[in-house]
């Protein structure tokens, strides 16, 4: 069973790495952050850019199309957990098995079994339970608008488009040459938008600020996890959908650690609702 411990340590540096984002974005600005972080992290696979050679040019397209989504994705989560509560994100970034089921299902042409329509029935009451807590005062005070929960769902979505996009492309490539020029894409994209943009790039300050290079490192060394686990014969998807979400206690406990943010116990039962549904969806 060493693909649920993998799949487990992916959960868990999954979480620290929303705290450690929370952490840098107090230093610096959003999209510093986002292009030093991949920037980091395209230098940290580097080395395995031997092996990520051979990949025909319509898998490269594919991979840039999906690198295009997460440079989009990302911009939008990292802008909504600028200013809402590290514990807050993390329930919310459980609507992306929500995402994932449903894209697997109308692209993929996956069936949805009884089970799994009552689970994500449950998923759904657990996040509306979430944004029903804002009006009826147990999240009041947190300055959590709509926009903001709206940018945290667009980057679940995206990532939803991400992760259904990896189940084809993984059928074609490596996982080396999959993540090297996912990064390596997605690193052009930061620099091109900031060139375009003419956004001023504070280099002594971002290289300043520790908490982005522990965000490359956890980032790396997750995703590595994760594609180990894949790639083992014994590894059920199914199972790993449901490990997974150990990063959402993960961001819940790091927000009253961390931050000592507030109605952490509201967010756990909204957490459980959502986890239910995810064990009910993976039965």
């Amino acid at each position: 069973m060493a693909w649920v411990w993998l799949v487990l340590l992916y959960g868990v540096l999954k979480g620290a790495r929303d705290i450690a984002k929370k952490k840098a974005l107090e230093k610096s600005t959003v999209l510093s952050v986002l292009f030093f972080y991949t920037f980091l992290s395209f230098l940290l696979v580097l080395p395995g850019a031997g092996g990520a050679m051979g990949v025909s040019g319509a898998f490269l397209g594919y991979t840039a199309i999906k690198s295009f989504v997460i440079f989009v994705g990302w911009i939008c989560g990292f802008y909504a957990l600028e200013k809402m509560p590290v514990s807050l994100y993390g329930v919310l970034d459980l609507s992306q098995m929500l995402f994932t089921m449903l894209l697997g299902v109308v692209f993929l042409g996956e069936r949805m079994t009884l089970l799994q329509g009552a689970g994500l029935m449950l998923v759904l009451g657990g996040l509306i339970m979430l944004r029903l807590g804002g009006k009826n005062g147990a999240l009041k005070g947190e300055g959590v608008s709509a926009k903001l929960i709206g940018l945290a769902l667009a980057c679940c979505l995206l990532n939803g488009v991400s992760g259904t996009m990896d189940k084809v492309l993984m059928k074609h490539m490596t996982s080396t040459q999959l993540q090297f020029w996912y990064m390596f894409f997605l690193c052009s994209y930061y620099a091109a938008y900031m060139l375009l943009r003419k956004i001023r790039f504070d280099w002594k300050n971002v290289l300043k600020n520790y908490w982005i290079w522990v965000m490359a490192v956890l980032f790396v060394i997750g995703d590595r996890a994760l594609f180990i686990a894949n790639g083992m014969a014994d590894s059920r998807v199914t199972v790993m959908t449901l490990v997974k979400q150990s990063s959402c206690v993960v961001a819940i406990l790091g927000g009253r650690l961390v931050f000592r943010e507030k109605n952490i116990g509201y967010k756990l039962i909204c957490a459980a609702v959502v986890i239910a549904g995810i064990v009910i969806a993976v039965l």
